[in-house]
């Protein structure tokens, strides 16, 4: 693989004087002397307007002469290079991608929406420029690529892989990171430098949303009721000990049965209890 060379172009203004002698006195002359001779000076300083280029910051300029790349241009400025040079410009800013959403499968199968964000740069002019058709159109698709890639590598979530220790929407920078490396790996054959990518979007296909999203709720139901009920527990084991240990009052198996089945409706009931009073013997 070639690499970028750096072009060292000669001073523009330098040139455009030594253009404007050749025109300016050859016009002169043919008019007023009638010297046919003067028209070679002032075809030489029209074709050397034709090597003028102008590169701004952060951009740079390709340069080719009949098919050889001759090297870069990377200093702004006004320059002159060999006019049968070919230029090409190409930019050297940071560009931002922030790809729309796409549907693709997670470990398991599952149909997720992803989408990233990227920031990028060109770094290697010559790779840009010849390695690949379109510089551009390349990070497009190679990101995309990346991002089924890396969504086929983890699941969505642990729901139904417990011991997964990474999954997409809590992985984190650890994902991001991975990412980043995937993309910039695929990438560096067109000599563009990945600053940052991340997912900025992850979510369940419409498809299976709303079973997910109810398979979300009951699990986290199930997990409040378990605590619920070992709160119940706790509570019901304290009573009956205190009640022993301070000898209010003996109570049977049958007894204690009946007074933990009715603090146990009390406690773990999602509704509130409306207890009955009896005002007259227990038996």
């Amino acid at each position: 693989m070639k690499n970028e060379k750096e072009f060292s172009p000669i001073s523009g203004y330098l040139m455009l004087t030594v253009a404007i002698l050749m025109i300016i006195p050859s016009i002169l002359g043919m008019i007023f002397l009638k010297m046919i001779l003067l028209l070679i000076p002032l075809i030489v300083g029209l074709f050397l307007l034709l090597g003028f280029v102008i590169v701004n910051p952060n951009e740079s300029s390709v340069l080719i002469l009949f098919g050889a790349y001759k090297g870069t241009i990377r200093k702004n400025g006004f320059w002159w290079v060999n006019p049968f040079f070919s230029k090409k410009k190409i930019s050297l800013r940071a560009r931002n991608l922030d790809s729309a959403p796409i549907k693709v499968n997670d470990k398991i199968g599952n149909p997720i929406m992803i989408g990233v964000v990227m920031v990028w740069r060109v770094r290697n002019t010559y790779n840009a420029a010849f390695d690949v058709d379109d510089y551009v159109h390349f990070v497009d698709i190679q990101s995309e690529a990346a991002v089924r890639k890396l969504a086929g590598h983890y699941p969505y979530d642990n729901f139904e892989q417990e011991k997964a220790e990474i999954t997409l929407r809590s992985g984190g920078e650890e994902v991001n990171q991975m990412l980043e490396d995937e993309i910039s790996e695929r990438l560096s054959i067109a000599g563009i430098e990945v600053m940052e990518a991340r997912i900025n979007y992850i979510a369940y296909a419409q498809e299976i949303a709303g079973a997910m999203l109810k398979r979300q709720q009951a699990t986290a139901i199930v997990a409040a009721r378990t605590k619920i009920v070992e709160g119940a527990v706790g509570m019901v084991e304290m009573a009956l000990e205190s009640l022993a240990e301070k000898e209010i009052i003996e109570l049977d198996d049958d007894k204690k049965a009946t007074m933990v089945s009715n603090l146990m409706v009390v406690l773990t009931s999602d509704k509130d209890v409306a207890p009955v009073v009896n005002t007259g013997s227990i038996y």
